[in-house]
């Protein structure tokens, strides 16, 4: 039924492919694909596994990149010369400031060591629970944006500012004696220390910061989604944990974790239907802005 015959110059016949036919495969081909890229109800189960996994593969990951101290060293010295030219070097003078404020300077490094986690598994659990048609989306910008990250380490090995050289760099766990880093202390055989670029407490603040603003509907909460990466981007500096372009490095892997997520779903993840489709193989609408 699908196929046709033409007849050759020996006079022999051959099949040829019905363009009915082909325009059906056409067809499912890009029904299956529509059935792919449409966001599902998340399923509890599966992504405490897959939020378990990946972080224990990114974590095994990282730390397996070789240290390569001395290049890392390099690399901070190099960075730091590449600051000062462009007249942004002001790390060390945010760090001795703040660190004189001992209760400031202490909360910091708890900041630093768990807000990096508690803010973002929060703003995952409020997207399964309130926006299940967009977490799969804005779930699959932060993994992205955490596996690239992973080439920086590699590619790139720097020291973070307090474990350079003859900088005068303060580092503030040690010197106040508070858990505050995974790479100070007795946790340092732990972290791979010469993984600063980029900075992924940068890419996952922002992350939960733009998710919050976009999608919640209090005013004030939008006011503080933005403030959480501010706050953050002070904390890996006064902390001399990140340079300021370590942020920077951070901002352009979030920047390519929402473009795969772009590509995959057909619109950025925020402008997706906040509810999934009811029938199986339904795409849910998109909204033309924000609901919250």
């Amino acid at each position: 039924m699908g196929e046709m015959t033409v007849t050759t110059l020996e006079g022999q016949q051959r099949p040829t492919a019905s363009p009915i036919a082909g325009e059906q495969d056409d067809r499912n081909g890009r029904n299956l694909l529509r059935r792919l890229r449409a966001p599902r109800r998340p399923r509890l189960w599966f992504e405490i596994l897959l939020i378990a996994v990946s972080y224990w593969t990114y974590s095994l990951i990282r730390n397996a990149v070789p240290e390569q101290k001395s290049q890392a060293l390099h690399n901070a010295d190099w960075l730091w010369k590449v600051e000062q030219h462009l007249g942004i070097a002001v790390e060390q003078s945010v760090n001795h400031a703040l660190d004189s404020v001992t209760w400031l300077i202490v909360g910091m490094n708890y900041y630093y060591a768990t807000l990096h986690f508690v803010v973002t598994l929060g703003v995952l659990i409020w997207l399964f629970r309130k926006h299940p048609g967009r977490y799969a989306a804005t779930r699959t910008a932060l993994f992205a944006t955490t596996a690239v990250a992973l080439l920086g380490y590699y590619l790139y090995p720097l020291a973070p500012p307090r474990l350079m050289n003859g900088h005068d760099f303060i580092d503030t766990v040690l010197v106040h004696q508070t858990w505050g880093s995974m790479a100070s202390g007795d946790l340092k055989h732990m972290s791979n220390q010469y993984a600063a670029m980029p900075s992924m407490h940068i890419g996952w603040s922002l992350w939960c910061g733009l998710t919050i603003f976009a999608l919640a509907s209090v005013p004030w909460v939008k006011v503080l989604g933005l403030l959480y990466p501010t706050a953050t981007l002070i904390v890996i500096v006064a902390t001399a944990n990140h340079f300021w372009l370590d942020a920077v490095g951070g901002m352009i892997c979030l920047a390519f974790g929402f473009a795969v997520a772009r590509l995959w779903y057909g619109a950025m993840p925020y402008r997706l239907a906040r509810e999934v489709a009811l029938r199986e193989g339904e795409a849910p609408p998109r909204s033309t802005k924000a609901e919250a």
